[in-house]
């Protein structure tokens, strides 16, 4: 079978509901780095240091921005020859994260995490929540800058 005939690698994919808890987010942060073992990318790696500091920042802006009570955040992980894909899903519509939002003075003790996503990240977003409410914030990594 020649490269043209044979079908191409099959996408990766692990996606998962966490509670909306510092636990929920240290889980979600744990199993992504442990899906990237099992992926290829062995925990001493670049990537695997770097995706998982991404949803740590994400998933713990999950929890603390945009909670709902009862409602969990959700966590899709997506990977290719080339891109990972980390996505946080949460319930919460009103409170969206700016693109570039200026740094906080000096002694705050919070308001950096998207700024470390931004530098980190190949590039990430916001977008609404399909079919209800909420919104999913994501951040893809480029295989080839590693």
């Amino acid at each position: 079978m020649n490269s043209e005939t044979s079908p191409a690698p099959a996408a990766l994919e692990f996606s998962m509901r966490f509670t909306s808890s510092p636990r929920g987010a240290r889980l979600a942060r744990q199993l992504v780095s442990h899906r990237l073992d099992t992926w290829g990318h062995p925990y001493t790696s670049t990537i695997n240091e770097t995706l998982p500091l991404i949803t740590a920042e994400l998933t713990s802006n999950a929890v603390r921005h945009g909670h709902v009570a009862d409602r969990d955040f959700h966590l899709r992980l997506t990977g290719s020859a080339d891109i990972l894909r980390i996505e946080v899903t949460d319930t919460r519509t009103e409170r969206v994260p700016l693109l570039s939002s200026p740094e906080p003075p000096g002694d705050a003790e919070s308001g950096r995490g998207l700024l470390v996503v931004a530098r980190l990240a190949s590039r990430w977003a916001v977008a609404p929540r399909v079919g209800a409410p909420g919104k999913t914030v994501w951040a893809k990594l480029c295989l080839s800058r590693q």
